[in-house]
């Protein structure tokens, strides 16, 4: 389908960030002329010098802000657009710029004395930035001189194309061919592949298994070399910022201690002997010899139709969200109906889905919607984010408005168990009870275990690379293919195409991210659990959480919400919520 081709209802309203091209550009060259920080140079030790430098800075990354939001989002809706390619690149320069302007402040700051920051974080003039300046007293160590900085920081602006070429690859140039589909010749998607792997016609899910991974084997060594080139980027930054590794930097960025980390791949570990039983599960349900991994989604409970439209699914997702309160449900609504929402697949436009916002505007979801069971779950999911957005947005002032990374997947989680306990609560019969709670452990396995499996092989890759070892297409195959076998068991075949699975990963990319997945999902069943079993109490904390930005480190916001993940506790639950649900779906299934 062609862009233009879209209901104007199912697009979304970008014009809310800039009515014209013409008006984003006007911006970006008032953005451009705003860049001038240097008369604050050498001048930080004088607090209301300080304080005008941080106002000045707010109000450019606001507008910067809305400038690459606006760019991206054009560029996402059909990436064979070389205007809005323009625009981000313009973006990158504009960035590159304003760092290597702005390099003298971390430095210059933090070289100021402990006594002078301390006073600032207790100055309530400076009551927008305590929380950035304590990180700054943190990162004292790490901060290098500015030359040092102005130097890395012209640099970033070609480290950031190797995540720019995966993303042409995947969303441009990757050779998907044609195959048969309900006697049409239709061309393969990333959309259409998640949809027929879902299915429960075997062949075919083999056939599009082996074309799909067919096209990014083709260009494994283009892939390979882009992503080599992206951890070598990660390991210069951790080294030239004085880390002893790229995870120790990224935990370090993101303020979380090492053993929230610690305390996931141990309990993952733990849980292996039930998610090899799921897998052994399935291979005895569905009755095959042998169980390949375009089996994992098939489907084990059949006469059961999930099939919706786009805005019946929205309005289900409302429903099942009724436990956060007829507020939330209203803003939920909201969106719906003022197209905060990007809605249909079409050719060129960026796969998956994602939320993303403008300070001052709404939040945007790019949604490639499918009528799926998942897709009605990725509704769910992505407007958590947007509400998450809104609400620190509406409660935190500016520079504290951006939530940290490590939350970001927690109020999306949250959403998506709320709605699977009420699909749950209300299933009319027990072959839908089956369905759901398979769902549910496919679920868990997709977002929690799998996701803590992309964060072994990205730490093993960049461990690689830290002991002088070359990325080629074969360790980094044989690496991914050694951990399918640890989280899988053996009552699955670990095929080469599976083991090349980590070439269509684009959050690899954006290193040490996807283990937020499974502390999103692990910190959701906790929420959601007190939410449905405490009632109002604990809604009321989880919203000090939605409400909280990045007005302190992650790990303490989720304490508001009653989940402290440095105590294993939280973890034992979720790994425990797994196997009471398996056994229950055994128990249904005969087994």
């Amino acid at each position: 389908m062609q862009r233009s081709e879209v209901k104007q209802q199912y697009k979304w309203a970008i014009e809310d960030i800039y009515p014209s091209d013409e008006a984003w550009e006007k911006d970006y060259d008032r953005a451009l002329s705003m860049i001038n920080f240097s008369e604050y140079a050498g001048k930080l030790g004088d607090r209301d010098c300080l304080l005008k430098f941080l106002k000045a800075n707010d109000k450019l990354m606001k507008l910067a802000e809305a400038l690459a939001v606006y760019a991206y989002m054009k560029h996402h809706e059909d990436a064979r657009v070389s205007k809005y390619t323009s625009y981000n690149s313009k973006m990158g320069m504009l960035f590159s710029k304003y760092s290597a302007d702005v390099a003298f402040y971390e430095p210059e700051l933090a070289a100021q004395s402990r006594e002078y920051l301390q006073s600032l974080i207790e100055d309530k003039r400076f009551s927008d930035y305590d929380y950035q300046l304590r990180l700054l007293v943190k990162r004292k160590d790490h901060v290098l001189s500015q030359a040092e900085e102005k130097l890395i920081a012209l640099a970033g602006e070609s480290f950031s194309t190797f995540k720019e070429t995966f993303g042409m690859i995947d969303n441009a140039d990757l050779p998907l061919p044609e195959f048969e589909l309900d006697g049409k010749k239709v061309k393969l998607s990333h959309g259409l592949y998640g949809l027929v792997l879902h299915s429960s016609d075997r062949q075919k899910r083999k056939e599009v298994y082996e074309k799909y991974y067919g096209a990014y084997i083709s260009l494994i060594n283009t892939i390979t070399s882009t992503y080599y080139g992206n951890v070598k980027k990660d390991v210069f930054y951790s080294r030239a910022y004085k880390f002893n590794s790229c995870l120790e930097r990224a935990l370090f960025e993101e303020d979380v201690d090492r053993v929230v980390y610690d305390n996931l791949l141990a309990s993952v570990e733990e849980s292996f002997p039930a998610m090899h039983r799921y897998i052994a599960d399935r291979k005895r349900i569905l009755g095959y010899d042998k169980l390949y991994f375009y089996d994992v989604y098939a489907p084990l409970v059949s006469d059961v139709d999930f099939k919706m439209s786009y805005d019946e699914a929205y309005d289900y997702v409302v429903k099942g969200l009724e436990p956060l309160g007829s507020d939330y449900q209203a803003l939920l609504k909201k969106g719906h109906d003022e197209r905060w929402i990007d809605v249909e697949e079409t050719e060129g436009k960026r796969s998956g889905a994602y939320s993303t916002g403008v300070n001052g505007v709404h939040p945007f979801v790019l949604l490639n919607y499918q009528p799926t069971l998942s897709d009605v779950f990725t509704i769910a999911h992505e407007m958590g984010h947007s509400l998450h957005t809104y609400f620190s947005a509406q409660n935190q002032p500016y520079a504290k408005s951006d939530y940290r990374i490590f939350v970001a997947e927690v109020a999306s989680t949250v959403n998506e168990v709320l709605l699977l306990k009420y699909m749950l609560k209300h299933a009319g019969d027990e072959n839908l009870k089956k369905y759901l709670l398979n769902y549910y452990l496919d679920t868990i396995r997709a977002t929690l275990h799998r996701q803590t499996m992309f964060a072994e092989f990205e730490f093993k890759a960049h461990d690689m690379v830290e002991r002088g070892e070359p990325l080629t297409k074969e360790n980094l195959c044989a690496l991914y293919a050694d951990l399918g076998k640890r989280y899988y068991g053996d009552a699955i075949e670990h095929d080469y195409n599976i083991s090349c699975e980590w070439c269509r990963i684009p959050h690899f990319y954006n290193a040490f991210y996807v283990y937020k997945y499974s502390t999103g999902i692990i910190t959701a069943m906790n929420i959601a659990h007190r939410i449905l079993t405490e009632g109002q109490p604990a809604v009321k904390d989880y919203f000090k959480f939605l409400s909280g930005g990045s007005s302190t480190d992650p790990v303490s916001l989720l304490k508001l919400a009653g989940v402290d993940l440095t105590e294993r506790a939280p973890f034992e639950f979720a790994m425990a919520e797994f196997d009471e649900t398996l056994r229950e779906f055994e128990k249904l299934m005969n087994l």
